[in-house]
Parts: C-alpha cells; sequence; structure tokens
C-alpha cells in the first residue's frame, strides 16, 4: 500500500491540478471571466433558485384534455369507415372515456364491429342491442396521461431553452403535473404567457361573409366556427369575430421553422413548412387565390389576410400588430410546437436575492466554521499526519467545487448542507487510517511497517462505509425531488472526492514524507 507506480503519482497530481484549473472561475469576478480566453475553462458553479432567487411555478397539466382529444379521433375515425363502408347508423358521439354509436341494420352489425375495432388499438367493446361501445382500457388510459406530461415537459423545456435562461430545473412532480424553477428570474409574466399558450396553429379558409353577426356567435352555421381575433375590436369594443370553416387546410405540425423579421418597418414572424406540409399550402393557395383564408392559433384568428397569388415555396409570413416582444414570442412559441394539452399555473412564488444572499452567507459560515474545527482537530489529534490530513481535505474542497462547475450541476441550500457533511466526512477515511497506524507503531512495528498494515487494515473498513452511504444518495436522488436531489449530488461527489483526497492524495504526501525523511518513529 506504500509503493506508487510512477503513472500512479502523475496521474494523481494531473487530476489535484485539473481540480484546481477548473474550479478557479469560481473566484473570478464575471467581469474578468469574460474576457479569458473561449479554451480555457470557465464554468461556474451554478446556483439554484434559493441561492439567487428566481421564480417557482407549479403547472397542472391537463391530461383529461388528451383523452378528449384522443377520442374525438377515434369518433372521426368511425364516421369515416362507416361512411366509407356505407354502414347506416346514428348516436355517433363520445362518451366518458370511450365512444358509442347505433347501427340501424343488424346485417351490418358484423362489418361495423370489425371496422370499429380497427380505428383504434387498444379498446375494450361492449355491445347493446345495435349499439357498439368501445372503452379505452385502464392501461391505455395511463399510458395517454404519462405520453401527455412528457411530451408538455419536453415541449416546456425547449421553450424555457429558446428564451435563453440558464439552468431552469424543470421535472414532474406526481402524475399531472410539471414543476419549474428558473433562477435568476424576477419577473415571471412572460414566461406564464409562454408556458400558458398551447400553441396549436392551423391554417382554415374563412366564409365568403369573413367576419360574423353577432347572432352567429352562439348558432354557427354548419361547418363553421366563430372565433374571435386576437387583436381586433369593433367601434364599440367588442372584439371582431371571423367565420371561419372547421376542416384544416394545412396543419401548424408541419412548420419546421419560424422566426420574427421585419417588414416594411413592423415586426412580422416568417414560418417555413416541410416538405409535405409546402406542398399542401401550395395547393391551397393555388385553388383559392382571391379568397380570405384564417391563421389561427389557439381557437383564435390572429391574421386574416388575402391570398393574393399562390405561395409555392413553403414559406408564409404572419402580419398583424406586433411588438418587437410579440412577434419574438410567437415565433418561439411555433419554432417549439405545441403542447399536447393546456396547462394552468397552480402555484407560483418569486424568491427574491437578498434571501439568496442572506442562504449564501450562513452556509459560507456554517462551511469555514466546520472547516476550522475539523483542521483543528486533525492536527491537535495527529500532529504531522493531521497537517498531511488537512491539505488532501482542502484538495477535497476544491475537487468538488470543480466537478460541481464541469457538471454544471445546480447548487442549493441542502446542496450546501451536503457540502458541510462531506467536510466531516473527509476526513473519516483517515481517522480510521491513522488510528490503525497508531496501534500498529505501539505493537513495535517499524514506520514504513505501521503505514503500510494501517492502510491494508482499514482499506476494506473505508470501501465499505462510502459505498453504502454512496447508495442512500443514490437513492435520494432517485426518488427525492428538489432540494433532497440538490442534497443528494453534492453527498455523492463529495463521497468521490473523499475518498480519491483520503486514500490516494493523503497516502502519496506520507508516503513520499517517509522516503525523504526516513524517520525513526512516527509523529502520531
Amino acid at each position: 500500500m506504500i509503493y506508487f507506480a510512477k503513472w500512479k503519482v502523475i496521474l494523481i497530481v494531473v487530476l489535484c491540478a485539473l481540480g484546481v484549473v477548473y474550479a478557479v472561475p469560481n473566484v473570478i469576478a464575471p467581469q474578468t471571466l469574460d474576457k479569458i480566453p473561449s479554451w480555457l475553462p470557465y464554468k461556474r458553479i451554478s446556483l439554484g433558485l434559493d441561492l439567487q432567487g428566481g421564480s417557482h411555478l407549479l403547472l397542472e397539466v391537463k391530461v383529461e384534455e388528451a383523452i378528449k382529444e384522443r377520442l374525438n379521433s377515434v369518433v372521426d375515425g368511425i364516421r369515416s369507415a362507416l361512411r366509407k363502408a356505407r354502414i347506416r347508423y346514428r348516436d355517433l358521439g363520445r362518451i366518458e372515456n370511450g365512444a358509442t354509436v347505433t347501427i340501424l341494420k343488424e346485417a351490418d352489425y358484423g362489418r361495423a364491429r370489425k371496422l370499429v375495432t380497427e380505428v383504434e388499438v387498444g379498446m375494450i367493446i361492449e355491445r347493446d342491442g345495435g349499439r357498439i361501445t368501445v372503452r379505452m382500457t385502464e392501461q391505455t388510459l395511463r399510458d395517454r396521461k404519462r405520453a401527455a406530461v412528457e411530451q408538455s415537459i419536453e415541449v416546456v423545456r425547449r421553450r424555457i431553452d429558446e428564451t435563453g435562461l440558464r439552468e431552469p430545473n424543470i421535472q414532474s412532480q406526481g402524475t399531472d403535473r410539471i414543476l419549474v424553477q428558473l433562477p435568476g428570474v424576477d419577473d415571471p409574466e412572460r414566461i406564464k404567457r409562454l408556458l400558458g399558450k398551447t400553441a396549436k396553429m392551423n391554417f382554415h379558409l374563412l366564409d365568403p361573409q369573413v367576419r360574423a353577426d353577432p347572432s352567429m356567435v352562439r348558432r354557427p352555421p354548419p361547418g363553421i366556427m366563430v372565433l374571435p381575433a386576437d387583436d381586433e375590436v369593433t367601434a364599440t369594443g367588442e372584439p371582431v369575430y371571423y367565420l371561419v370553416r372547421k376542416r384544416v387546410m394545412v396543419s401548424g405540425e408541419t412548420l419546421i421553422d419560424a422566426k420574427s423579421t421585419i417588414d416594411r418597418g413592423q415586426p412580422v414572424v416568417s414560418f417555413r413548412f416541410d416538405p409535405v406540409g409546402a406542398r399542401k399550402f401550395g395547393d391551397v393557395t393555388k385553388r383559392n387565390v382571391g379568397k380570405p383564408f384564417a391563421i389561427v392559433l389557439d381557437n383564435r384568428v390572429i391574421s386574416a389576410p388575402v391570398i393574393r397569388e399562390p405561395i409555392l415555396g413553403g414559406n408564409g409570413q404572419i402580419s398583424g400588430n406586433f411588438s418587437a416582444e410579440s412577434a419574438r414570442d410567437l415565433a418561439l412559441l411555433l419554432r417549439t410546437g405545441a403542447l399536447p394539452v393546456p396547462l394552468v399555473v397552480l402555484e407560483e412564488r418569486t424568491v427574491g436575492p437578498g434571501l439568496g444572499a442572506d442562504s449564501i452567507r450562513a452556509g459560507k459560515i456554517a462551511s469555514i466554521f466546520s472547516l476550522v474545527v475539523v483542521i483543528l482537530f486533525m492536527a491537535l489529534a495527529y500532529g504531522l499526519m493531521g497537517i498531511m490530513a488537512n491539505v488532501a481535505l482542502l484538495l477535497n474542497l476544491v475537487m468538488i467545487a470543480a466537478v460541481l462547475s464541469v457538471l454544471q450541476a445546480t447548487l442549493t441550500l441542502p446542496g450546501i448542507a451536503g457540502i458541510v457533511l462531506t467536510i466531516g466526512m473527509a476526513v473519516d477515511a483517515n481517522v480510521l487510517v491513522f488510528e490503525r497506524i497508531r496501534e500498529e507503531a505501539r505493537a513495535g512495528r517499524t514506520p514504513i511497517s505501521a503505514v503500510d498494515a494501517g492502510y491494508q487494515r482499514a482499506f476494506t473498513t473505508i470501501i465499505d462505509a462510502n459505498v453504502t452511504t454512496f447508495i442512500a444518495a443514490v437513492l435520494l436522488y432517485l426518488f427525492g425531488s428538489g432540494p433532497v436531489r440538490g442534497f443528494a449530488v453534492t453527498l455523492a461527489i463529495g463521497l468521490m472526492t473523499s475518498m480519491f483526497s483520503a486514500i490516494m492524495v493523503t497516502r502519496l504526501i506520507m508516503v513520499t514524507w517517509l522516503r525523504y525523511r526516513r524517520p525513526q518513529s512516527l509523529p502520531i
């Protein structure tokens, strides 16, 4: 245990040097850090919401809407299948977790049943006379809801990343909620606006009458939707309503890019379709030159231009009463895709930077106090060897900072608690080794033999203690959330770096001292 191959010595020295290099940016002012070359390490430890302030949002995913939308598709699929097969039916509609239809002729029931079962997999079918009922199974319902939450999290993450925010914490909470923590954001209103929009955009043709009379708002003509304009009002301040045909001519799902630009001095949003969408858009505009069409976003008409000429390149432009910010936000929403279901803000909290500064100050005091006490204890209890352990302890803290910086892990107040705990645990391995060395020296062994035996006999105990604690940290991370995870991350990193510093660094320092001084007795 006291022999070090040359490559091991070089590896330890290199790792320690890298730890110092990657930890240094945390003590350099941000203004100075911006001036250093890009090839040098520049990443700093990211502070969590409780340390630098920011916004906390708890969102509810309306998973029921995903079920309703899927069932509406099932109803449409049944309608199309029965009409294509020329099977007469009535009372086709959606019920709770399913759909139902009544077949008028008994002779058509067998064919109808087969067609209905082919519309959607994962549904059970029931018969009551000529009535066919299909329902989603419990497993299908759970899968649909889980998929809606996972897709919503992905869209939320893309939208927030597009705003340029650094290190947001976005994770599921329970079965239908999303936790969003945004460090450094003082005003969450814009984020709430971005997350509150489903951003389902479609292109529809307008009825020749274009605008709706007040009487049509409640009772629209067949095949027509009466939708309000996004930014148009009448002389009396009432919203302008458009007569929009229900059929979707081009779906917004075929958009692949959108960006805000300036056209004739006004902010506009330019968009681009994929090849399928470009072909559909070109066909629609070719067949409807001179007719108005509507760009509908979340059931509101954001623009209703007249098609002047066929648009065949797959590119288009949305104009309106946009400000520069609203044009950027709309482009962001279109780029990142639509949410599968609406989101509702259940809880909102804003943490001021003053509270975070107090937390950092308290954490610094606790860390420094614990570090000083541990250093004094080791020096008084073990003399020169205790000082060697203290050098390794300081390197251990440097390496924790380096790993946190490289991984861009978010440091929270519980994370600071994990570091404080690590300071105490970091010397635990050294205490075990030193006590074994002390026992061996008292038994009459030479210094080199005592050090060798001390490390050999304490090694298994050190590994067992740290592995069990590491398993606990992993479980805390897997099953915990928020602050608990922050504590688990710093604890796990601290365990790994403390093992390295205690078993490798302290031992290297001690072995080097033994070789050069060759003492007759150990100062322990």
